[in-house]
Protein backbone atom coordinates (compact mmCIF):
# COMPACT_ATOMS: atom_id res chain seq x y z
CA UNK A 1 0.00 0.00 0.00
CA UNK A 2 2.91 2.23 0.68
CA UNK A 3 4.46 1.79 -2.73
CA UNK A 4 0.94 2.86 -4.29
CA UNK A 5 0.60 5.85 -2.23
CA UNK A 6 4.42 6.77 -3.19
CA UNK A 7 3.30 6.39 -6.76
CA UNK A 8 0.60 7.91 -6.79
CA UNK A 9 2.65 10.81 -4.86
CA UNK A 10 5.01 10.66 -7.61
CA UNK A 11 2.31 10.55 -10.76
CA UNK A 12 0.61 14.02 -9.37
CA UNK A 13 3.74 15.82 -8.84
CA UNK A 14 4.74 15.04 -12.25
CA UNK A 15 1.50 16.14 -13.43
CA UNK A 16 1.56 19.44 -11.81
CA UNK A 17 5.08 20.28 -12.70
CA UNK A 18 3.28 20.44 -15.91
CA UNK A 19 5.73 18.40 -18.82
CA UNK A 20 3.93 19.62 -21.71
CA UNK A 21 5.92 23.12 -20.51
CA UNK A 22 8.65 21.97 -19.68
CA UNK A 23 10.67 22.23 -23.48
CA UNK A 24 10.39 26.08 -21.45
CA UNK A 25 13.36 25.56 -19.28
CA UNK A 26 14.87 22.59 -20.90
CA UNK A 27 14.77 23.91 -24.46
CA UNK A 28 16.55 27.77 -23.59
CA UNK A 29 19.25 25.64 -21.44
CA UNK A 30 20.13 23.47 -24.66
CA UNK A 31 20.76 26.13 -26.56
CA UNK A 32 22.72 28.10 -24.31
CA UNK A 33 25.16 24.65 -24.09
CA UNK A 34 25.01 24.76 -27.84
CA UNK A 35 25.95 28.46 -28.41
CA UNK A 36 28.89 27.60 -25.86
CA UNK A 37 30.11 25.55 -28.79
CA UNK A 38 29.29 22.18 -27.47
CA UNK A 39 26.68 19.36 -28.80
CA UNK A 40 26.95 18.05 -25.09
CA UNK A 41 28.87 18.86 -22.16
CA UNK A 42 28.61 16.44 -18.78
CA UNK A 43 29.29 19.34 -16.49
CA UNK A 44 25.84 20.63 -18.29
CA UNK A 45 24.28 17.29 -16.97
CA UNK A 46 23.48 18.87 -12.97
CA UNK A 47 21.82 21.73 -15.10
CA UNK A 48 19.73 19.98 -17.59
CA UNK A 49 17.96 17.46 -15.38
CA UNK A 50 17.35 20.13 -12.42
CA UNK A 51 14.78 21.81 -15.49
CA UNK A 52 12.74 19.39 -15.92
CA UNK A 53 11.20 18.23 -12.78
CA UNK A 54 12.62 19.65 -10.07
CA UNK A 55 12.56 23.37 -11.25
CA UNK A 56 9.14 23.05 -12.85
CA UNK A 57 7.97 21.81 -10.02
CA UNK A 58 9.01 24.74 -7.94
CA UNK A 59 7.74 27.32 -10.23
CA UNK A 60 4.48 25.65 -10.72
CA UNK A 61 3.58 23.70 -7.72
CA UNK A 62 4.24 27.10 -6.19
CA UNK A 63 1.83 28.62 -8.72
CA UNK A 64 -0.89 26.11 -7.94
CA UNK A 65 -0.95 26.72 -4.30
CA UNK A 66 -1.36 30.34 -3.91
CA UNK A 67 -3.85 30.63 -6.72
CA UNK A 68 -6.18 27.79 -5.48
CA UNK A 69 -9.08 30.06 -5.70
CA UNK A 70 -8.79 31.51 -9.73
CA UNK A 71 -8.05 28.10 -10.79
CA UNK A 72 -11.37 26.74 -9.08
CA UNK A 73 -12.89 28.95 -11.52
CA UNK A 74 -10.45 27.63 -13.99
CA UNK A 75 -12.21 24.93 -16.88
CA UNK A 76 -8.90 24.56 -18.50
CA UNK A 77 -7.71 23.38 -14.91
CA UNK A 78 -7.14 20.02 -13.55
CA UNK A 79 -6.50 18.82 -17.55
CA UNK A 80 -2.37 18.75 -19.10
CA UNK A 81 -2.62 22.42 -19.31
CA UNK A 82 -2.30 23.22 -15.53
CA UNK A 83 -3.57 20.94 -12.16
CA UNK A 84 -6.33 22.12 -9.65
CA UNK A 85 -4.73 21.32 -5.96
CA UNK A 86 -6.83 20.30 -2.98
CA UNK A 87 -6.14 21.71 0.44
CA UNK A 88 -4.17 18.41 1.45
CA UNK A 89 -2.12 18.45 -1.42
CA UNK A 90 -0.21 21.56 -0.35
CA UNK A 91 2.26 19.47 2.56
CA UNK A 92 2.98 17.07 -0.58
CA UNK A 93 3.88 19.54 -3.00
CA UNK A 94 6.29 21.77 -0.27
CA UNK A 95 7.71 18.31 0.59
CA UNK A 96 8.08 17.63 -3.35
CA UNK A 97 9.85 20.66 -3.79
CA UNK A 98 12.40 20.49 -1.38
CA UNK A 99 13.25 17.31 -1.85
CA UNK A 100 13.32 17.44 -5.29
CA UNK A 101 15.26 20.69 -5.25
CA UNK A 102 17.50 21.07 -2.10
CA UNK A 103 20.19 18.48 -3.81
CA UNK A 104 20.57 20.69 -6.72
CA UNK A 105 21.10 23.96 -5.00
CA UNK A 106 23.68 22.07 -2.64
CA UNK A 107 25.76 20.78 -5.87
CA UNK A 108 26.08 24.40 -7.50
CA UNK A 109 26.49 26.24 -4.42
CA UNK A 110 29.48 24.05 -4.39
CA UNK A 111 30.74 23.10 -8.12
CA UNK A 112 29.87 25.80 -10.33
CA UNK A 113 31.20 29.85 -10.64
CA UNK A 114 29.05 31.74 -8.60
CA UNK A 115 27.99 34.03 -11.64
CA UNK A 116 26.38 31.36 -12.57
CA UNK A 117 24.46 30.28 -9.32
CA UNK A 118 23.43 34.28 -8.66
CA UNK A 119 21.77 33.90 -12.37
CA UNK A 120 20.02 30.69 -11.11
CA UNK A 121 19.57 31.97 -7.90
CA UNK A 122 17.62 35.38 -9.43
CA UNK A 123 16.07 32.51 -11.98
CA UNK A 124 14.38 30.81 -8.98
CA UNK A 125 13.53 34.11 -6.88
CA UNK A 126 11.61 35.44 -9.98
CA UNK A 127 9.46 32.82 -10.69
CA UNK A 128 8.51 32.22 -6.61
CA UNK A 129 8.27 35.61 -6.63
CA UNK A 130 5.41 35.64 -10.05
CA UNK A 131 3.12 33.57 -7.22
CA UNK A 132 4.48 34.11 -3.90
CA UNK A 133 2.83 37.35 -1.42
CA UNK A 134 3.87 40.25 -0.79
CA UNK A 135 5.87 40.52 -4.16
CA UNK A 136 3.10 38.43 -5.95
CA UNK A 137 3.78 40.10 -9.75
CA UNK A 138 1.35 37.71 -10.89
CA UNK A 139 -1.46 40.30 -9.94
CA UNK A 140 0.92 43.31 -10.71
CA UNK A 141 0.35 44.81 -13.83
CA UNK A 142 3.28 44.13 -16.62
CA UNK A 143 5.45 43.15 -14.02
CA UNK A 144 3.86 39.73 -14.30
CA UNK A 145 4.98 40.00 -17.95
CA UNK A 146 8.54 41.18 -17.53
CA UNK A 147 8.97 38.78 -14.81
CA UNK A 148 8.78 35.68 -17.37
CA UNK A 149 11.64 37.30 -18.99
CA UNK A 150 13.53 34.91 -16.74
CA UNK A 151 13.12 32.24 -19.07
CA UNK A 152 15.39 33.17 -21.15
CA UNK A 153 18.06 33.28 -18.00
CA UNK A 154 19.70 29.81 -18.93
CA UNK A 155 20.99 31.45 -21.75
CA UNK A 156 23.09 33.45 -19.31
CA UNK A 157 23.70 31.20 -16.17
CA UNK A 158 24.41 27.65 -18.69
CA UNK A 159 27.53 29.32 -20.78
CA UNK A 160 28.85 30.69 -17.40
CA UNK A 161 28.72 27.40 -15.69
CA UNK A 162 30.78 25.98 -18.76
CA UNK A 163 32.62 28.94 -18.32
CA UNK A 164 32.06 30.56 -21.36
CA UNK A 165 30.47 33.53 -22.22
CA UNK A 166 26.28 33.83 -23.04
CA UNK A 167 25.13 35.38 -26.63
CA UNK A 168 23.58 38.47 -25.25
CA UNK A 169 21.49 39.07 -28.05
CA UNK A 170 20.18 35.85 -27.71
CA UNK A 171 19.21 35.76 -24.22
CA UNK A 172 17.89 39.66 -24.79
CA UNK A 173 15.85 38.24 -27.41
CA UNK A 174 14.59 35.56 -25.77
CA UNK A 175 13.75 37.94 -22.77
CA UNK A 176 11.76 40.11 -24.94
CA UNK A 177 9.60 36.78 -26.30
CA UNK A 178 9.09 35.06 -22.93
CA UNK A 179 7.44 38.51 -22.14
CA UNK A 180 5.21 38.91 -25.00
CA UNK A 181 4.15 34.97 -24.84
CA UNK A 182 3.20 35.40 -21.46
CA UNK A 183 0.64 38.23 -21.85
CA UNK A 184 -0.53 36.61 -24.60
CA UNK A 185 -1.28 33.52 -23.05
CA UNK A 186 -2.85 35.16 -20.26
CA UNK A 187 -5.97 36.54 -22.15
CA UNK A 188 -7.56 33.55 -22.07
CA UNK A 189 -7.48 33.74 -17.98
CA UNK A 190 -8.91 37.64 -18.67
CA UNK A 191 -12.18 36.22 -17.17
CA UNK A 192 -11.39 34.31 -13.99
CA UNK A 193 -8.64 36.43 -13.04
CA UNK A 194 -11.07 39.53 -13.09
CA UNK A 195 -13.63 37.57 -11.10
CA UNK A 196 -11.07 37.27 -8.25
CA UNK A 197 -9.70 40.68 -8.36
CA UNK A 198 -6.25 39.82 -10.01
CA UNK A 199 -5.28 42.62 -12.23
CA UNK A 200 -2.57 40.96 -14.62
CA UNK A 201 -1.27 43.07 -17.62
CA UNK A 202 -4.00 40.94 -20.13
CA UNK A 203 -6.90 41.93 -17.85
CA UNK A 204 -5.41 45.84 -17.22
CA UNK A 205 -4.90 45.99 -21.45
CA UNK A 206 -7.57 43.59 -22.45
CA UNK A 207 -6.94 41.68 -25.27
CA UNK A 208 -7.00 43.60 -27.87
CA UNK A 209 -4.33 45.75 -26.00
CA UNK A 210 -2.37 42.57 -25.49
CA UNK A 211 -2.11 42.44 -29.42
CA UNK A 212 -0.44 45.53 -29.31
CA UNK A 213 1.62 44.60 -26.14
CA UNK A 214 2.85 41.26 -27.21
CA UNK A 215 3.27 42.68 -30.95
CA UNK A 216 6.03 45.12 -29.63
CA UNK A 217 7.73 42.75 -27.38
CA UNK A 218 7.49 39.81 -30.40
CA UNK A 219 9.19 42.56 -32.92
CA UNK A 220 11.74 43.32 -30.04
CA UNK A 221 12.56 39.90 -29.68
CA UNK A 222 13.20 39.48 -33.71
CA UNK A 223 15.16 42.37 -34.09
CA UNK A 224 17.83 40.44 -31.67
CA UNK A 225 17.23 36.85 -32.99
CA UNK A 226 18.12 38.61 -36.41
CA UNK A 227 21.39 39.30 -34.89
CA UNK A 228 22.02 35.59 -34.51
CA UNK A 229 20.40 34.01 -36.90
CA UNK A 230 17.98 35.05 -40.04
CA UNK A 231 16.07 32.06 -40.40
CA UNK A 232 14.94 31.70 -36.31
CA UNK A 233 14.19 35.35 -36.80
CA UNK A 234 11.61 34.98 -39.80
CA UNK A 235 10.02 31.78 -37.91
CA UNK A 236 9.30 33.74 -34.82
CA UNK A 237 8.08 36.58 -36.86
CA UNK A 238 5.62 34.42 -38.96
CA UNK A 239 4.20 32.43 -35.71
CA UNK A 240 3.69 35.62 -33.65
CA UNK A 241 2.66 37.56 -36.32
CA UNK A 242 -0.16 34.65 -37.03
CA UNK A 243 -0.99 34.60 -33.23
CA UNK A 244 -1.55 37.96 -32.87
CA UNK A 245 -3.30 38.52 -36.20
CA UNK A 246 -5.99 35.82 -35.38
CA UNK A 247 -6.59 37.10 -31.92
CA UNK A 248 -6.33 41.03 -33.18
CA UNK A 249 -9.46 39.75 -35.85
CA UNK A 250 -11.36 38.19 -32.65
CA UNK A 251 -9.83 39.95 -29.50
CA UNK A 252 -11.72 37.84 -26.75
CA UNK A 253 -10.69 35.48 -24.02
CA UNK A 254 -12.24 32.64 -26.00
CA UNK A 255 -9.90 33.16 -28.65
CA UNK A 256 -6.78 33.48 -26.93
CA UNK A 257 -8.00 29.66 -25.54
CA UNK A 258 -8.38 28.49 -29.05
CA UNK A 259 -4.74 29.91 -29.89
CA UNK A 260 -3.07 28.70 -26.45
CA UNK A 261 -2.32 25.41 -28.04
CA UNK A 262 -0.49 26.57 -31.20
CA UNK A 263 1.15 29.41 -28.69
CA UNK A 264 2.70 26.17 -26.86
CA UNK A 265 3.67 24.69 -29.66
CA UNK A 266 5.54 28.25 -30.82
CA UNK A 267 8.75 27.19 -28.87
CA UNK A 268 8.76 23.69 -30.09
CA UNK A 269 8.65 24.98 -34.10
CA UNK A 270 11.18 27.91 -33.72
CA UNK A 271 13.50 25.77 -31.24
CA UNK A 272 13.59 22.70 -33.46
CA UNK A 273 14.70 26.03 -36.78
CA UNK A 274 17.58 27.39 -34.36
CA UNK A 275 18.73 23.43 -33.10
CA UNK A 276 18.90 21.97 -36.28
CA UNK A 277 21.15 24.60 -37.73
CA UNK A 278 22.74 24.61 -34.29
CA UNK A 279 23.72 20.92 -34.05
CA UNK A 280 24.85 20.89 -38.18
CA UNK A 281 27.22 24.07 -37.17
CA UNK A 282 28.81 22.39 -34.57
CA UNK A 283 28.67 18.76 -36.59
CA UNK A 284 30.92 20.29 -39.49
CA UNK A 285 32.99 22.17 -37.16
CA UNK A 286 31.67 25.63 -38.23
CA UNK A 287 30.74 27.16 -34.79
CA UNK A 288 31.85 28.61 -32.57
Amino acid sequence: MALVYIRCVIGRLFHISRPVLWINTIGPATVGMWLAGDLFRWEALPVLLWLTLPFNLLIYGTNDVFDQETDARNPRKGTLEGARIDRWEIRPIALGVVSTNAPFLIYFVSFLPLSAVGWMLLYALLFVGYSVPPARFKARPYLDSLSNAAYAFPLVFVPLALEESPVRAAALGLMAWSAAKHTFDAVQDVDEDRKVGITTTAVRLGPRGVVLWSGVLWALATLCFALVNVPVALVNAAIAGTLLYVLSKNPTPETGHRLYKYSIAFPYLAGTVAGVQLVAALSLGAYP
